[in-house]
């Protein structure tokens, strides 16, 4: 994974008026391109400002009427800027769904391409989010950034107390986690955010609302960089896709990436190798690689 530059846009949201919403993120999005930024995240439900909803209350009509769609103008127009600035943004938003409003995020490319679409699928149980409709998946996709391609998945606040959340993401092959986020975001909330970007040695950046809306203190972690800062020696498998690209987080450059050879000593025709590899060991039973009896406890996807 290349070095990506992500910046967390900790706003005040300007209740539920979205017109305002939309040019406040707008300046917002163009001073982090001026920082050098390859990709813009947003906090929660940006374009009502979540705790913002107005009058809604237990009414899921009034809730639906300020839901809009990703077609809609208003994520047509991130799309457009993000196209104007070469950078990426991750737009949050009240999306219409059929079953009813959901709490969403679109990562818009800096070709202005929507490349993924991410529903909460932990959605809470109490205020009007209640009446949410939650997901159902968490995709990932791959973001052809100004400095790098790097694999993105999203989790929306709540979904972060969930270890499964970012393990769900890690077997899809997200080296980067995008979490919007609407809480008082205290300290056990960024701990877990830390342990998700250990657990599965990926990097994870969070953007909270800024007080007195919420708690601030938006957070961004990379497991595999504050290792290597420790002097810890992170290794990993290539994979076994047969391909010259090691799987992430192996094909990082403070990463070993460890291949697998067959019984003559030369390449596993199966295991992914490049000038990430650092080393090969003996492969076995279809994975790479793994002695026997087990010297390195090392599978597909193991660190």
């Amino acid at each position: 994974m290349e070095m990506i530059k992500v910046a967390l846009l900790q706003l005040l949201a300007a209740g539920n008026d979205q017109e305002s919403n939309l040019l406040k993120g707008d300046k917002a999005c163009r001073d982090a391109a001026g920082l050098g930024a390859d990709l813009a995240l947003f906090p929660e439900m940006w374009n009502i400002g979540y705790y913002e909803w107005g009058d809604a209350g237990d009414d899921a009509n009034a809730l639906a009427a300020q839901a809009i769609t990703v077609d809609g103008d208003f994520v047509g127009h991130f799309r457009s800027l993000a196209f104007e600035l070469d950078m990426a943004i991750a737009i949050t938003f009240l999306e219409e769904w059929p079953t009813g409003p959901r709490n969403s995020l679109a990562l818009i490319d800096r070709h202005g391409s929507v490349i993924l679409r991410y529903a909460k699928v932990h959605t809470c149980d109490f205020g009007d989010e209640a009446l949410l409709t939650p997901g159902r998946e968490f995709p990932v996709a791959e973001l052809d950034a100004k400095s790098g391609r790097v694999r993105v998945g999203a989790m929306i606040c709540f979904d972060l107390l969930f270890p499964e959340a970012a393990r769900a993401l890690m077997l899809e092959g997200a080296e980067l986690i995008l979490v919007p986020n609407a809480s008082r975001n205290d300290q056990n909330h960024r701990i877990c955010l830390r342990a998700r970007s250990v657990e599965n040695m990926a990097a994870v950046a969070q953007t909270n609302y800024a007080a007195p809306q919420q708690g601030g203190h938006s957070v961004a972690f990379d497991a595999v960089s504050y290792a290597w800062g420790k002097g810890a020696v992170v290794v990993a498998a290539t994979g076994n896709d047969g391909v010259s690209t090691p799987t992430y987080p192996a094909g990082d450059a403070d990463v070993m990436g460890v291949a697998g050879t067959d019984q003559s000593d030369s390449p596993w025709s199966q295991s992914n190798t490049g000038a990430d590899t650092f080393l090969a060991a003996p492969a076995t039973s279809g994975r790479s690689p793994l002695p026997s009896p087990p010297i390195l406890g090392l599978g597909t996807w193991t660190s």
